[in-house]
């Protein structure tokens, strides 16, 4: 599917017939947006505008040449997009084409970002005169919506930590929870940093127009400001982690130290039980009342060990 965006009459009016390319300048198609595009739709607007559009397989390259390349014609970038999913976030390329003042995009996946930037250019089309414009305010929503995702993990690691306060479910799928907010924290970390590169790459070209600089400059500090609290959210699970294996430690070690009294404890007894238990001749053994004094010797030895532990203060 190809979105065109086009001038008229002072709006931007929208068309999915790639046959307009015919009709349309350079001049006047401000966006074109393909979705999952066929062969034909991409050799169309690849004669439009004059240059080979990025394949999926160069978006979804992570070397920096390949991430930004620049032309005498054409400025070409590429960068990921968070996508959230049951297991964690996904990262979808995303293939951005600048020829003259015209954008194109072509990606595989719907994406919230887009919709919300095509129903604000219906409502405003003085503010985005060309691709440039465009350009950047996918990139200012994009960061907003990566902002929104940081906020929410940063909420879910407080819950963690109100969970550790009060020593709630501390076991090994805590654990493993923890390991996961890890994860997803530097997934969006990676992908925040790869914006910062692809804004630091455009800044050094001269095609994009000077008034964005400050536009860009405001970006590259939200994207530094989302970039320390990625690190200080990542640094805060592994206190959580570090205080969580600590508390299941100590729990594990107070269990084999409640063993390891109770086998002290039952010792002496046993000791007295084993002797009296030979099949020989011992003392007091032919008494009417022996088993009463085995029984008193156990309780008295039983006695004696557990108020040395008590003494000791180790119970």
């Amino acid at each position: 599917m190809v979105d065109i965006f086009y001038k008229k009459d002072g709006k931007i009016a929208i068309s999915q017939d790639i046959a307009d390319f015919r009709r349309f300048t350079l001049d006047e198609i401000v966006w074109i947006d393909m979705l999952s595009p066929t062969g034909e739709e991409k050799r169309m607007a690849e004669a439009f505008l004059g240059t080979e559009i990025q394949s999926r397989a160069q978006a979804e390259e992570i070397e920096s040449s390949s991430r930004f390349k620049e032309t005498n014609k054409a400025i070409f970038a590429n960068t990921n997009f968070l996508m959230p999913g049951p297991d964690g976030y996904g990262m979808e390329a995303v293939s951005f084409t600048l020829v003259g003042g015209c954008l194109t995009t072509v990606r595989d996946f719907p994406l919230r970002s887009f919709i919300e930037l095509q129903r604000k250019m219906r409502a405003m089309p003085r503010l985005f005169p060309d691709g440039y414009r465009v350009f950047v305010s996918i990139l200012d929503q994009r960061v907003d919506l990566d902002a929104d995702m940081i906020e929410l993990m940063s909420k879910e690691t407080a819950q963690y930590s109100k969970r550790i306060n009060q020593q709630e479910d501390i076991n090994e799928e805590f654990l493993l929870d923890i390991n996961r907010l890890q994860e997803n924290t530097m997934v969006i970390r990676e992908n925040i940093v790869d914006k910062q590169r692809l804004i630091t790459n455009l800044m050094k070209s001269d095609k994009y127009p000077e008034e964005l600089t400050q536009r860009f400059n405001v970006l590259q500090q939200d994207i530094s400001s989302l970039i320390n609290h990625t690190n200080f959210n990542f640094e805060r699970l592994e206190y959580l982690q570090d205080t969580a294996e600590g508390l299941i430690n100590l729990e594990q070690n107070r269990i084999m130290k409640l063993f390891t009294l109770i086998s002290l404890l039952l010792m002496p007894p046993t000791l007295v039980t084993s002797f009296f238990g030979m099949n020989v001749n011992l003392p007091f053994a032919q008494l009417p009342l022996a088993w009463l004094l085995i029984i008193v010797i156990m309780v008295l030895s039983f006695g004696v060990v557990l108020y040395f532990f008590i003494k000791r203060k180790m119970l």
